[in-house]
């Protein structure tokens, strides 16, 4: 594709050096340490500007403030995002032609759309329904009564549970569960643990994307939900009856206990532990490894655990690494206080 052709279609202005430049075939994307010369860069954080005069990129992607590089640059007022529109435009993952594999398996009460795929040892069972253009890879698993949107991806050991609904254009990574049961249980009189059944479906609206080997479980009642353009990373638990908001981002290896609801537009970093039966606002920030164990308020960035703001936070660990050295001083301190002290009284008896 030549460079004027991909500007076009991303919809932004050339500035190029020299005459010519706009004829550049590029045959790909790549990050500016390991792109060639038929291949376009960018540059979302004007931090690493300096990086650009050493790459061998035809091209970048960067906003109109970038100064001159010695290279043609794709003006974008958000590189970053650019950037992925322009790796599509190279590349487009393998997907598999409409049909059923001999080897699937599917239900006769099975009420499948258009272009459908369904893969090698997949199982649909009785009354599920699946979306048109929606692909089912090998060896996953659609259960009893559930329903599959359009444009669906469910990769290979996807399992759907019974009776839980995914919207239209969602993509489940490799092994990711939806609807498995809620951990419940209710303790007997003889200290045994009874299983409480878990009745109520988890549901996924649409443009969201689950990461491989992640978990939605199924309500005890009601329901458990992920709303529009959520995007959960991979290994992350969303417990019974939680309610995940609209594009939330939750990075890998959180868990939220049941009950979590979550507003519009929050971010979990990796490994946050949320106790349940509470509420995270809209655009609230919530920093890698925090302890969540109560209400957040919208737009509060917080850190730690227990988690509090994350401007005092950082002030905090920066004086609990000098914990040893601030005791030291104190202890030294207490003794001057005790000589002086024990001066004093000598004086006065």
């Amino acid at each position: 594709m030549k460079l004027h052709e991909l500007a076009g279609q991303l919809g932004c202005a050339l500035r190029t050096v020299k005459e010519g430049d706009g004829e550049l075939e590029i045959a790909g994307v790549a990050g500016m340490e390991h792109a060639g010369p038929a291949q376009i860069t960018f540059l979302a954080n004007p931090k690493y500007a300096h990086k650009v005069k050493q790459t061998q990129a035809a091209a970048i992607i960067a906003t109109a403030s970038v100064p001159d590089v010695g290279i043609p640059v794709v003006v974008s007022e958000n590189p970053y995002l650019d950037f992925a529109r322009a790796l599509a435009l190279f590349y487009q993952p393998p997907k598999p032609a409409p049909g059923i594999h001999p080897t699937a398996v599917v239900a006769s009460t099975a009420e499948l759309g258009e272009d459908v795929s369904i893969g090698a040892g997949a199982v649909i069972g009785e009354r599920v329904k699946i979306g048109r253009n929606t692909a089912v890879y090998p060896l996953a698993v659609v259960y009893e009564g559930a329903e599959i949107g359009e444009d669906c991806i469910l990769h290979a050991h996807v399992t759907v549970r019974e009776h839980c609904k995914v919207g239209n254009r969602v993509i489940l990574q490799n092994g990711v569960v939806i609807g498995g049961d809620g951990f419940g249980f209710a303790k007997t009189k003889q200290g045994t643990h009874s299983k409480i059944v878990q009745s109520g479906p988890a549901v996924i609206e649409d443009d969201v994307e689950i990461q491989t080997l992640s978990s939605v479980d199924r309500a005890t009642v009601g329901e458990t939900r992920v709303r529009r353009g959520a995007k959960i990373d991979s290994l992350v638990q969303v417990g019974h009856a939680c309610e995940v908001g609209e594009d939330n981002i939750i990075c890998s290896q959180t868990g939220l206990a049941g009950s979590t609801v979550l507003k519009k537009n929050v971010l979990l970093a990796g490994q946050v532990g949320v106790s349940g039966h509470l509420t995270i606002h809209e655009n609230a920030v919530v920093y890698a490894q925090s302890g969540i164990g109560g209400d957040i308020e919208a737009g509060k960035v917080v850190s730690g655990s227990p988690a509090f703001d994350a401007g005092d936070w950082r002030r905090a660990i920066t004086a609990y690494q000098r914990l040893p050295e601030m005791l030291k001083t104190i202890r030294q301190l207490e003794k001057k206080i005790a000589e002086l002290e024990s001066k004093i009284a000598g004086k006065g008896e």
